[in-house]
């Protein structure tokens, strides 16, 4: 007779952004309202994410879910709301989700016809955003959370901008030592070599987000927009912080 598999005593909720070497997983385990981060790693592909075990019960992404279908509007109403909540400069790191015709685009050039506002260096990140696209799913998102560091930092912050933009050091430093007095134990990860294929800011990135992924597995998160909004794949275009 087979033993039947018991439940473990913990759940296993991550912050998942992308990077050159494919997706950092910064993973951690929640115990009631405890909760352990553990060492970040890279998977090249979100669908290896996805299928890791032990699955993820909460997993927040930093990547846009949820896409309109063709050319249109500039931002979702998601990364309106987003943006108006973080204010001028910050609203700048709520860039505009671009559409599926642009996505799957054969080219730059392409996409840019259809996308108008689409820079080269944002195109960096379709090859991340087309994987999202591909392997997401409605049912999906009950525990695949679509997220932005700089709003997760926000709430952080007791709900003010952060001073100095991401880009600058003095930025990066003050976004690392907020995550660490209000995230016992994730500074450990902060001081060691990341993993290959990502770097630091992409594990204080991840740090943030992980954050929100504890308050949405307590049932403590707030949904942008309010009113659910939903593309031609059923998928909920949203923000969670």
């Amino acid at each position: 007779m087979t033993a039947k598999k018991q439940p473990l005593p913990y759940k296993m909720v991550a912050g998942v952004v992308p990077c050159p070497g494919g997706w950092l997983v910064l993973p951690a385990k929640l115990q009631g309202v405890t909760i352990l981060p553990e060492e970040p790693f890279v998977l090249e592909k979100l669908a290896d994410v996805l299928d890791y075990r032990p699955s993820f019960t909460v997993m927040t992404l930093d990547a846009p879910v949820g896409l309109r279908d063709e050319p249109g509007d500039r931002f979702r109403q998601c990364d309106l709301d987003a943006r108006e909540i973080l204010g001028w400069p910050r609203r700048v790191q709520v860039p505009p989700a671009p559409s599926r015709a642009a996505l799957y685009a054969k080219s730059f050039d392409e996409a840019k016809k259809l996308d108008p506002w689409l820079t080269e260096l944002y195109y960096r990140h379709f090859r991340h955003y087309r994987e999202v696209d591909e392997e997401m799913q409605p049912f999906r998102q009950r525990s695949v959370y679509s997220a932005n560091p700089e709003l997760c930092f926000y709430l952080l912050n007791l709900d003010q901008p952060m001073k100095y933009s991401r880009h600058w050091d003095v930025g990066f430093q003050e976004r690392e030592e907020l995550l660490k007095l209000k995230f016992p134990g994730i500074d450990a990860y902060f001081k060691k070599d990341p993993p290959e294929g990502a770097s630091r800011r992409h594990i204080v990135d991840a740090g943030a987000i992980l954050w929100t992924a504890r308050r949405i597995s307590g049932r403590v998160v707030q949904r942008l927009p309010q009113d659910p909004e939903w593309d031609e794949k059923s998928l909920r275009m949203e923000i969670v912080r």
